[in-house]
């Protein structure tokens, strides 16, 4: 059988495996607030049924017989044609405070985990039907070529299916094209199981034919050359050999959720900006497992200790002295060599393919260890972002292992010891070094906390007693709230709530003697209830309970209130679905400046709610102050479709009142800006010509990143 059925079988496969990544991700991210770590949690469910799968490869390759094995398969891929379509229902929506992570988990694995299982396992399966039928082909380069398949499904998404398809549809198209991959794929087993003989023992100890038989054309090419068969040992890898199989592949695992992590916590909440680190992981793997010639060991050793230090200087020195292009450049840069070493040893230490499986089960079972570390074990173990600096510095322990355990490593001739010794050293130091960073990401704090949702931080400055005394909330590096701890002066609202704000001009529309209602999405340090006065309600929605927690007992915004103060827990949109009709004076949306872009809450479906909650002459004051995207013309084509105006309030940082600059747009009906509050406040928004209406079912980001 020619090589192109195995070819384009795993290339489907993988494009498949990683279209699908983003798409779920997306259909299910507004139901868990929008939070980066929803796309963590859901790479550690793909990480898993990964290894899953490689598992059940192994299994059915040592234990059946390939008929037998091709039957099971086929019939695998009929069972999961029934869980079409993998668009998930409205009864997995979380109830507020239930535990996100299993929440992820357990839909991902009801609505997408029996194809993804059965995607993880062709590039490996496929890959040793073909050893054994190959002719003496070996088929690392189909490892090359599923890798580049996964690549361009990830890029694809947001440039060409995301802008142009609703959610429903690209889930429909998804589940049609996997219909045909399970057509494909059933043909290659039928044709694979049918090609060998029945009366071999044990599969997994087939050898491949002869190196002076037939080779594969040269037109073919994922073919290698015969050579390569020889050069690989033909020997069962020792437990250390597994052992170091899955510390290499732990690494970049773990690494790439922590550079991820960073990336879009600490440095910029820049729209799809994981797909960077994800795409390096995926080129190196093309690059190193594609041809010989990629991994040069003394070339990435020389720079691995230049990787390691520039990323580790940066975490120390912090994010704030650092140009944007800068810090992208040494993440990614540091990211891509790290990823070169771990996966370029991998390649030097393949087995014969005899022992494919084992290989590939080894490198899922680091991936799946790198992700719980990272994805589960952290977030509720570590008070902040501890497992970047423990990742790197696993990494260099890992240099001076590999050195150390490799025979063949005497690439500088006499000099290995003394490199060797060079190596240790330096990870002695980098361990010293990336210790203070540890400390310092604690011990410059009050409080230092982290949950699902990320690391929270409250940090004071000034002096006990003195009026500039004032403390602050912070996630990641993002300032949600401040407030001054002088009595006189702590009901102040402060940052991006100052009187002169789009939301401060909103509430101080109200009568004297009227009660008034406010609602708030995002609670912060609880900053706008400065504003209450006694008779006033006020209703806070906040998905973070470890959020609540620190505002109820570090800040007095929300315990000295002078009106009724409420909080409800869980994603504030569907907080406000199960809630009854609250006739709000005033909404304020104000969950956009913060480490993850949750567009659920911007669509027409969304604003549309708003308006059922809020008062006839009702205002609606959403928060849009963000570096990278233009969401004032998204806001402005959702009112115009409502029948609503506008009105764009910006302000600019004054330091005396500790106010910062923002943007705020105000949507209410026609006349619902005549107050005398809204003179010279700001101006209706500009409509951007071809800007498509946002809803629950599209939405592009890339469409308004600022240029």
């Amino acid at each position: 059988m020619g090589i192109a059925l195995y070819a384009v079988t795993i290339f489907l496969s993988a494009f498949l495996l990683f279209q699908v990544q983003p798409l779920i991700a997306r259909m299910i991210l507004p139901w868990f607030g929008g939070s980066a770590a929803v796309w963590t949690t859901c790479m550690l469910f793909f990480q898993i049924v990964l290894l899953l799968g490689y598992l059940y490869v192994w299994w059915g390759v040592k234990h059946l017989t390939p008929r037998r094995h091709s039957y099971l398969h086929m019939g695998l891929l009929g069972l999961s044609l029934l869980v079409l379509p993998i668009t998930p229902g409205p009864q997995w929506k979380p109830v507020g405070g239930a535990n996100p992570s299993i929440g992820i988990l357990l839909l991902l694995g009801a609505c997408v985990g029996f194809p993804y299982f059965l995607l993880s396992t062709t590039s490996p399966l496929l890959q040793s039907w073909y050893s054994r039928t190959g002719k003496g082909a070996l088929p690392y380069r189909l490892f090359a070529l599923s890798n580049f398949g996964s690549m361009l499904a990830l890029l694809s998404y947001p440039a060409l299916v995301e802008p142009f398809l609703p959610s429903r549809q690209q889930g429909t198209l998804w589940s049609v094209a996997y219909a045909g991959f399970a057509a494909l794929c059933g043909l290659t087993a039928w044709k694979s199981g049918s090609g060998v003989a029945e009366d071999v023992p044990e599969p997994s100890a087939v050898p491949l034919p002869a190196p002076e038989l037939e080779a594969a054309p040269a037109s073919e090419p994922v073919a290698v050359d015969a050579t390569e068969v020889a050069a690989a040992p033909d020997e069962p890898p020792t437990v250390g050999k597994l052992a170091m199989w899955v510390a290499l592949a732990a690494c970049p695992s773990a690494l790439l959720l922590s550079v991820t992590n960073h990336l879009t916590a600490d440095v910029a909440s820049i729209p799809f900006l994981w797909i960077v680190p994800l795409t390096l992981y995926l080129i190196t793997f093309i690059l190193c497992f594609d041809a010989d010639g990629w991994y040069r060991r003394p070339f990435y050793y020389a720079l691995l200790p230049v990787a390691l230090g520039g990323m580790s200087y940066v975490l120390y020195t912090g994010t704030e002295d650092h140009k944007l292009a800068v810090l992208l450049a040494i993440f990614c840069s540091g990211f891509f060599i790290c990823c070169m070493f771990c996966h370029g040893e991998l390649v030097k230490q393949k087995p014969h393919p005899k022992y494919l499986t084992s290989f590939y089960l080894m490198l899922s079972v680091g991936g799946a260890v790198g992700g719980l570390f990272v994805g589960l074990l952290a977030p509720y173990v570590f008070p902040s972002y501890f497992e970047f600096p423990i990742t790197l510095i696993f990494t260099g322990f890992l240099g001076v292992m590999v050195l150390v355990g490799d025979p063949t490593s005497r690439f500088y001739e006499g000099w290995t010891s003394w490199v060797i010794i060079l190596l240790m050293a330096g990870v002695l130091g980098l361990c010293v070094f990336n210790g203070r960073i540890i400390r310092n990401t604690v011990g410059e704090y009050k409080i230092v906390k982290r949950n699902f949702y990320g690391s929270l931080r409250v940090r004071e400055n000034g002096s006990a007693g003195e009026l500039d005394q004032y403390r602050t909330l912070l996630h990641g590096a993002i300032n949600h709230g401040e407030e001054w701890l002088h009595p006189t002066r702590r009901r102040d609202p402060l940052t991006y709530y100052c009187p002169a704000t789009g939301v401060g001009v909103a509430i101080r529309t109200r009568q004297e003697g009227v009660q008034q209602r406010v609602g708030v999405f995002g609670l912060g340090a609880g900053t706008v209830a400065g504003y209450a006065r006694p008779g006033d309600y006020y209703r806070f929605y906040e998905i973070n309970p470890m959020v609540v927690e620190l505002a109820k007992k570090e800040f007095f915004y929300l315990p000295e209130a002078p009106g009724e103060v409420s909080v409800a827990l869980g994603d504030a949109r569907l907080a406000l679905e199960r809630d009854p009709v609250q006739n709000f004076d005033v909404l304020a949306v104000d969950c956009f400046s913060g480490d993850s872009i949750p567009v659920h809450l911007l669509t027409k479906d969304a604003i549309e709610l708003y308006f059922r909650h809020l008062k006839p002459n009702g205002i609606l004051a959403m928060h849009t102050s963000n570096r990278y995207l233009d969401l004032e013309p998204v806001l402005e084509r959702v009112a115009t479709e409502l029948g609503k105006a506008t009105l764009q309030v910006e302000t600019e940082e004054d330091e005396e009142k500790s106010c910062f600059g923002s943007t705020w747009v105000l949507i209410g009906n026609k006349d619902a800006f005549g107050h005398k509050v809204f003179e010279g406040a700001g101006e209706a928004v500009k409509p951007r010509a071809g800007l498509r209406l946002w809803t629950d079912d599209y939405s592009s980001l890339l469409s308004v990143v600022r240029r």
